[in-house]
């Protein structure tokens, strides 16, 4: 039962007019991201609009509490998972309007909480779509955090990350002031105040309203995929293709992800997504042409590739998305490719947002992604330097029973991400059980709690995490995982420690993240 203290201040909280949660098992939901469980939360504030956000903010510091912003919960580098007890967590669910289409100025305008799949779907009314249109975790994953975490994937190979579709901000500081950042038609005008307050992970302020640019949907799309014998190759083949500028996204798998997804996908949720496919295409005799092929492809077609590569492109018609695909295709094969069917890229094209079973391995295994952006030339380097780490290690995981499989993924204008994964046997935490379909859920094992191979998982994510800053990697959801603060240069450092204490002077914003 909460104290007289402690209901005071909850009361004061609901004053904001936002619902206010407090029981135990609320606090105990939302102190957890994907990976980990952060400190006792004092209290959970889910606004439903900007004026009931900033009011909440104000009484919670005056009160002396730290303030953590949550969109989707998708996190699992510790960007909304507090260090310090007593922390009120605002989640912004509710905050989820599209709140302006201007289809003249080409920019629209929404709230914080709203996902990225329903941005694409009110956007697919009006042909329109931002540049970087939405992360893997789509469903759940907001546009907020997006911008605070500076994410990827759909239109990032052309586009980039998530922060250059952005246009201006409105943020609410660690005081409650509604601050309006940039110009809704034009970024920069000016220094760019508004990209200060991008890729935050939420350290400087909380995202009341978000404005990005955008572009017209894409009338044609063409696909391919190809398999590849060494990561040098692959490698190569992404880094060109990047810097030729014409493929909207090109992502690949190592030879233990092909393997992890083989055994997790099936025939049966291919013809599934099918329908989603179907849909895409222009006619009811293509559609079922193109269906046919994939159902023909089966599951075998990466049997005897080391790694894959998929290639997607699109144009204002279909003479210039194969164009595109056709010159990705001479830079592939130029490197060493074989080409394959093209049965994942135009699948998942199809189904962009799909549900997030893929939180767990294929036997009901945690996950823990741990990701660095690296340059062209250095990729393929920290790629052989990450292979010997695994090999050195292979000894202790194989004990814990970890493993794992990497995705690597071209950036437009920044390079390729490379992301390592590692599965371990472990108990699922209430966000996961929240997440993943329990229908999924019901067809895999659950695995007993695993301390020993936590702290191993841990251990070994912290060294990787380290053997990527000596190449000199970058990072996108920094959180409180990355080692920002030892990449900076002196005066940069000093110069983002000054911003903090002008926006937050109490060190009340989601301290500990981006290591402030």
């Amino acid at each position: 039962m909460a104290t007289i203290v402690e209901q005071t201040f909850a009361d004061q909280l609901g004053a904001s007019g936002a619902e206010v949660l407090t029981d135990e098992t609320s606090l105990d939901f939302y102190a957890h991201d994907i990976y980990s469980r952060g400190a006792d939360l004092a209290a959970v504030v889910r606004p439903a609009d900007k004026h009931q956000l900033a009011a909440a903010i104000r009484i919670a510091t005056d009160a002396g509490h730290a303030v953590v912003p949550r969109g989707g919960g998708m996190s699992y580098t510790g960007g909304l998972t507090s260090d310090q007890p007593g922390a009120v967590l605002f989640d912004l669910a509710k905050m989820n309007r599209v709140l302006e289409v201007n289809d003249t100025d080409m920019y629209v305008r929404v709230e914080p909480g709203c996902t990225w799949a329903a941005l694409y779907e009110r956007l697919s009314h009006h042909k329109l779509r931002t540049p970087m249109w939405g992360t893997l975790s789509g469903l759940k994953a907001t546009v907020g955090g997006g911008m605070s975490q500076n994410a990827i994937f759909w239109g990032t190979g052309r586009h980039g990350t998530a922060a250059l579709s952005c246009l201006s901000l409105e943020i609410a500081l660690a005081d409650g002031t509604l601050m309006k950042l940039g110009k809704d038609f034009a970024r920069p005008y000016g220094p760019d105040l508004t990209g200060l307050f991008l890729a935050d992970t939420g350290a400087l302020g909380i995202k009341a309203e978000i404005t990005l640019n955008l572009v017209p949907e894409a009338a044609a799309n063409a696909f391919a995929s190809f398999g590849f014998d060494t990561h040098e190759e692959v490698l190569g083949a992404m880094s060109a293709i990047e810097r030729a500028g014409i493929a909207t996204e090109c992502f690949g798998f190592d030879p233990h992800l092909n393997a992890i997804r083989m055994k997790r996908d099936s025939l049966a949720g291919d013809a599934k997504q099918l329908v989603g496919m179907m849909k895409k295409q222009g006619s009811v005799l293509k559609a079922l042409k193109e269906g046919a092929k994939v159902a023909l492809a089966g599951r075998d077609f990466l049997k005897d590739a080391n790694f894959s590569l998929h290639v997607m492109t699109e144009g204002r018609n279909q003479a210039s998305a194969d164009a595109d695909c056709a010159h990705a295709r001479s830079l592939a094969l130029s490197h060493g490719g074989e080409e394959v069917e093209n049965t994942i890229p135009k699948i998942v094209r199809a189904n962009p947002f799909v549900p997030l079973n893929s939180m767990l391995g294929p036997d009901g295994e945690r996950w823990a992604p741990i990701h660095g952006l690296f340059s062209h030339s250095q990729a393929p380097r920290f790629y052989a330097a990450i292979s010997q780490f695994f090999a050195d290690n292979a000894a202790e995981m194989d004990a814990q029973g970890i493993h794992f499989g990497t995705l690597v993924a071209a950036v437009g204008g920044a390079g390729v991400v490379i992301e390592p994964c590692l599965y371990w046997p472990d108990a699922r935490n209430p966000v996961i059980e929240d997440t993943v379909e329990d229908a999924h859920l019901s067809r895999l094992p659950k695995l007993d709690d695993n301390p020993e191979g936590r702290a191993v998982t841990q251990r070994l994510k912290q060294q990787m995490i380290d053997l990527m800053f000596e190449h000199e990697a970058a990072h996108l959801q920094i959180g409180r995982a990355y080692r920002y603060q030892d990449s900076l240069d002196p005066a940069a450092k000093a110069l983002l420690s000054a911003i903090k204490r002008q926006v937050d002077p109490r060190g009340l914003m989601n301290p500990g993240s981006l290591g402030l």
